[in-house]
């Protein structure tokens, strides 16, 4: 059995996350993590001894890279010239944003 979600667990990851719940969504987010939890478990008492491991799911492919992923070629980004001036706040070379963060 895996470790229970606490309310205060649930409070903790709600104000990280600059949540406020009300009591009822505090009561259904720890239901729901816990039923996640539960879950979990079931999957890990499942044998999966004999499925080797994956780095990519694109593996699954049959080792075929055909349409798994596109090409990584390089093309050019933007023109710094041409964008910087529709910036509503800017320095010429980097975008400027409000600070979000308070913490």
């Amino acid at each position: 059995m895996a470790t229970k979600v606490t309310v205060e667990d649930v409070h903790r990851v709600a104000e990280l996350a600059h949540l406020e719940l009300t009591v009822e969504e505090t009561r259904r987010m720890l239901k729901d993590l816990n039923a996640i939890l539960d879950y979990v478990d079931e999957l890990n008492e499942l044998d999966t001894s004999s499925v080797a491991p994956l780095a990519q799911v694109s593996e699954l492919e049959g080792g075929s890279e055909a349409g798994s992923l596109r090409i990584d070629t390089r093309i050019p980004s933007l023109d710094r010239a041409s964008v910087m001036p529709q910036a509503p706040d800017t320095d010429q070379v980097f975008f400027k944003v409000p600070k979000v963060i308070e913490r």
